[in-house]
């Protein structure tokens, strides 16, 4: 099978820390899944591996059967890879459609012509208003994204994601900082993303997770501590131990 997106034995050590340790995932084309761990599980290590931030100490990065581990973060996007942040970081001087239509001409290499009027682009307009409108924020185009709620800013950084037409969208933690009762809407969005759009989820609040996921890997100290449907995860009783010692856990996330 090759998958859209795998890694094999990925490491990652700064000095004599090892923040990821053989750390080996395999998600098929479609997946919807979660990895989950406590402070200092190494998940945010994990993703920078992922997307070029950081450079593995060792393993591999396999990308729809293609070998990424050496390739530039800017190649991975390319080539399919996109990531939302913990911390949003729209363009705070543009309004929500200005933003993904800017995103769409930098997708197509065309952001040197983005002083032309709207209607020099009609087609991004078009696919704008299509990505808004799939992420209940049409209602929001003509807002500047500073003056957003906090919620539809992080669906608009999902949108500005989607933009780059990825196979596969690294969200971590989409859900952080959004009250309750708006932070699983924003999950039933990721859910509904086409078939074709594999989703690595890292997020902390578990009902979120058991709610999205088909699959779960758990880490703890850099390690895959256990991987498997949302069930056996929840019944696992390594699981519910570490997550009872997170407060003495490291800083590394």
């Amino acid at each position: 099978m090759t998958y859209a997106l795998k890694t094999e034995r990925l490491s990652k050590s700064f000095g004599s820390f090892r923040a990821n340790d053989a750390v080996s995932v395999a998600l098929p084309t479609g997946a919807r899944h979660a990895l989950i761990g406590p402070n200092g599980a190494g998940k945010t290590t994990f993703v920078n591996l992922l997307t070029g931030v950081y450079a593995p100490t060792s393993g591999a990065i396999f990308l729809l059967g293609e070998d990424v581990t050496r390739k530039a973060q800017h190649e991975r996007v390319k080539r399919g890879v996109t990531r939302t942040y913990q911390v949003s970081r729209l363009f705070p001087g543009l309004t929500a459609l200005e933003a993904v239509v800017l995103a769409i001409l930098e997708r197509e290499g065309k952001t040197r012509r983005w002083w032309r009027a709207a209607s020099g682009h009609s087609a991004q307009v078009d696919e704008a208003h299509d990505l808004l409108r799939r992420l209940n924020l049409a209602h929001d185009a003509g807002r500047m994204t500073r003056s957003l709620p906090y919620g539809g800013q992080r669906l608009l950084e999902i949108a500005l994601a989607l933009a780059t037409r990825p196979k596969v969208l690294l969200l971590d933690e989409p859900a952080a900082g959004i009250p309750s009762r708006e932070s699983a809407a924003v999950l039933d969005v990721v859910a509904s993303l086409p078939d074709d759009v594999t989703v690595l989820l890292i997020e902390h609040d578990m009902s979120l997770v058991f709610r999205f996921a088909q699959r779960i890997t758990v880490l703890a100290g850099g390690r895959v501590l256990s991987e498997g449907p949302p069930a056996e995860i929840a019944a696992d009783p390594r699981v519910r131990e570490v997550y009872l010692g997170e407060g003495r856990t490291g800083e590394h996330g």
